[in-house]
């Protein structure tokens, strides 16, 4: 195992929830509850990454951002990590082919919020996310476009597991989806940015 990065061993059913958390909040927390419930998943890490390539802005500096996470996400199952800076990957897609050849065995599941369903077409190289990994999506406030017309869940429509087959995501074999709902969090890190509760 690389220094630095979190234990795993072979067989461990293991969600990576990514973003800036620029802050982390209790959406970040939410989903990663109910991804843990839900999802059939041992363990969820959050990779907090250098920045998003999506944002002309660069984020809080790392280690501001990863202090913030781990005094939010206090939880014996789930791990803050700087992975993705120390592998020097800038793409959710390479991110994951770079985990799966260091932990040969490990069942990868790529969390997300259903708002970044609807965009996740804008990533670098998108339909490598769901051929390497099952995908647990968990339901958020405000969804602009009802799940199934997302182009991700149209494209991969045959590939969606049913809410009460959910248990089973964390073991699944890519290319495989499953949408939870359950109660919302309706909390954004750009609402607290533009408060000013988060000074970068």
């Amino acid at each position: 195992m690389r220094l630095g990065f979190p234990p795993a061993y072979k067989g461990q059913r293991i969600g990576l929830l990514g973003g800036s958390f620029d802050p982390p909040h209790a959406g970040h927390v939410h989903i990663t509850r109910a991804a843990l419930r839900g999802f059939g998943l041992d363990h969820v890490w959050w990779l907090v990454s250098p920045g998003n390539p999506l944002k002309s802005k660069g984020p809080a500096p790392l280690h501001t951002r990863m202090a913030a996470a781990r005094k939010i996400m206090q939880h014996p199952r789930v791990t803050v990590t700087d992975a993705e800076a120390r592998l020097g990957t800038r793409l959710t897609a390479d991110t994951l082919s770079t985990l799966i050849d260091i932990y040969p065995g490990v069942r990868f599941t790529w969390l997300m919020g259903a708002d970044n369903l609807a965009t996740v077409y804008l990533w670098e190289r998108w339909p490598s996310i769901f051929a390497q990994v099952p995908v647990g999506v968990v339901a958020r406030p405000g969804d602009a476009l009802p799940t199934r017309l997302t182009r991700a869940a149209r494209l991969y429509r045959k590939s969606r597991l049913r809410a009460s087959q959910s248990h089973m995501l964390g073991a699944a074999i890519a290319p495989a989806w499953c949408y939870l709902r359950g109660p919302l969090v309706d909390l954004s890190s750009t609402e607290i940015r533009a408060r000013g509760d988060w000074v970068r």
